[in-house]
């Protein structure tokens, strides 16, 4: 039976400041599973298999050690990794996820650790984007090549040096200042103004690079405001289009075409962004950070053999590389279920402070997977690292996509959660929502699922869903129909599109890891239905039971641990409700988790 994560004051001095995760104990989304190998494979393939699991063995980090798990279970391979974990477009003016992979084969901790591929920071309310040294048009050790750089840098001689030089070649100098007074324009958020100054420099000087990438960065931002796939394809043409022109800087090219594969990622083309970052490798073969770029889009896509073939040259080449450690840390975790292997990498990673590798996916399964083997302080320590570098709110709160201000605490009450009304009328007929859980617990109906979210250590838990994202599942409502008919006028819940509302029932000897929900966005609330001796539930450092006919309330954003330890099974129903403390406007732009 796994170990109660220690709660001592032991745990509290020691030296970093931890959190992880953005998982729920419910939350089918995306995995990362890649599919089995074909048994088919030719000899050649299966030689050259084995050559790249060699290279990993005699590429273990420093202070590894020969301690590395023997016997694993061989799980498969995760089918999409990060594919699906939320590639946006925009559909019908409404921004929408276009998920690649039907979330029910998809584990919630590899999707919410994934996810943060395709979104722009940890806080649903801010606008910082992962960083590299390229991402804004910076190579390295050249600080000039920032296209938002103002007036003029200086150097040692003391002589002024035009900011954006990098970028700028011998036509564009030329016509530098236009070019500046549209780029002020757009960074001021005059985009309209901005858009039509690109346009007659780019009527007049078809063939200037700066011209026309401004040009796809004003449509970028219409197309944001506008929520239009049709300027967002504009501005990926555009984009292009800076790549084919003459006399073109290696820094604009770097910048164009990362943003250009950005875009096509943003848009759903995943495929296209791959060849996009390939094409710019091909043109500067030498810079590794491109690469690791080419290793993220092919997570993104599901793609992790490809993936983790990039980020193991990257290290051929680079063997301190943090950026490529971390996510071949990260694969050997979630992909290969090498807990032991992957805590080298994702640690070394960590600690060379190598632009993105400071984020919460790998802060969270770095804890994990030293938890998961035993090593409780030192995940405890990962943990305190994470909420003192920023990456989750707190040690015991670790979600990774949240909306700043929200009254945060480990345990609710009815009354605090804004739906007392509502709770109180289902808790007045929880006999017949039990009745009808118990019905569907009939194997020939088939409609419980085994829990695959990677966060059972052992036991039978299954569930039975009927809302997801806000959405109603409409062939499980009719065979629950008195409970989905209690349900209706329930806003909070039914419509809340980051969570879900659920049957969940234990058998005997479930233990369910240490985890976090993704998101601090809702409070979730059980209700009891059948409730054994021997059945608990941690939330933070604070232990309770269910009671029959009765919620218990809490936000599921902090760590929370289930054992059942009884003799028969525990069923209870779940359901989660906004946070009262959000917007409606909030409410309606969240996106779907």
């Amino acid at each position: 039976m796994g170990k109660k994560r220690s709660t001592s004051s032991s745990a509290s001095k020691q030296q970093y400041s931890s959190t992880t995760t953005a998982s729920d104990d419910s939350k089918p989304q995306k995995t990362n599973e890649l599919s089995a190998k074909n048994n088919k494979e030719t000899d050649v393939k299966t030689e050259e298999k084995k050559v790249e699991v060699k290279k990993l063995q005699d590429r273990k980090p420093r202070n590894e050690g020969n301690d590395s798990r023997k016997n694993f279970k061989i799980f498969g391979f995760f089918i999409a990794l990060l594919l699906s974990i939320g590639i946006w477009s925009y559909q019908d003016g409404v921004k929408n996820i276009v998920s690649a992979v039907v979330s029910a084969t998809l584990g919630h901790n590899r999707f919410e650790a994934l996810t943060r591929y395709l979104s722009s920071g940890i806080n649903d309310d801010a606008d910082s984007e992962r960083k590299q040294t390229f991402d804004r048009g910076a190579v390295p050790g050249d600080s000039a090549a920032d296209p938002n750089t103002k007036g003029t840098a200086t150097t040692e001689s003391s002589k002024p040096v035009y900011g954006k030089k990098t970028i700028t070649n011998q036509l564009d100098n030329k016509i530098r200042s236009e070019l500046d007074k549209a780029d002020a324009a757009l960074e001021k958020g005059r985009v309209q103004e901005a858009s039509d100054l690109y346009e007659a420099l780019v009527a007049k000087y078809p063939n200037s690079p700066r011209a026309v990438f401004g040009k796809a960065n004003a449509l970028n931002k219409m197309a944001e405001e506008k929520q239009s796939n049709a300027l967002l394809e504009e501005s990926i043409s555009n984009f292009q289009k800076v790549l084919s022109l003459p006399d073109l800087p290696k820094a604009l090219a770097i910048l164009a075409g990362k943003a250009c594969a950005d875009r096509q990622s943003f848009r759903g083309w995943g495929g296209r962004a791959v060849k996009t970052m390939k094409q710019l490798i091909e043109r500067y073969p030498d810079e590794l950070l491109l690469r690791n770029d080419l290793g993220v889009k092919y997570l993104m896509i599901g793609r992790v053999d490809e993936a983790r073939q990039v980020f193991l040259k990257v290290l051929d080449t680079d063997p301190a590389n943090g950026f490529a450690m971390v996510h071949l840390g990260f694969i050997l975790k979630t992909s290969d279920k090498k807990y032991q292997e992957a805590i080298p990498y994702l640690k070394q990673g960590i600690e060379s402070n190598m632009p993105g590798v400071i984020d919460g996916r790998f802060f969270f399964h770095l804890g994990d997977a030293l938890f998961r083997t035993g090593q409780h302080n030192e995940s405890n320590e990962i943990y305190k690292l994470g909420a003192e570098k920023g990456v989750f709110p707190s040690f015991w709160q670790r979600s990774l996509y949240n909306v700043d201000g929200l009254t945060a605490r480990p345990w609710w009450t009815k009354s605090q959660s804004g739906n007392s009304k509502f709770l109180t009328k289902l808790e007045q007929n929880w006999e017949i929502i039990r009745d009808e859980g118990l019905i569907n617990l009939d194997e020939k109906r088939g409609v419980f699922e085994l829990e695959n979210e990677d966060l059972r250590e052992e036991g039978d838990w299954r569930q039975f869903t009927l809302y997801s994202q806000g959405r109603k599942n409409d062939r499980n409502c009719k065979k629950a129909p008195k409970t989905c008919a209690l349900l209706e006028g329930f806003t909070e819940a039914v419509n809340c599109k980051r969570g879900q509302i659920k049957y969940s029932v234990m058998q005997p000897g479930v233990h369910v890891w240490p985890h976090c929900g993704p998101t601090n966005c809702r409070i979730r609330s059980h209700l009891g239905l059948v409730i054994p001796d021997g059945a608990r539930i941690r939330i933070a450092n604070e232990t309770r039971t269910w009671k029959l006919g009765e919620f218990i309330v809490f936000d599921d954003s902090f760590e929370h641990e289930v054992w059942h330890d009884g003799t028969s099974l525990r069923l209870v129903f779940i359901i989660d409700m906004w946070h009262p403390e959000l917007t409606s406007l909030q409410k309606q732009t969240l996106a779907p988790i």
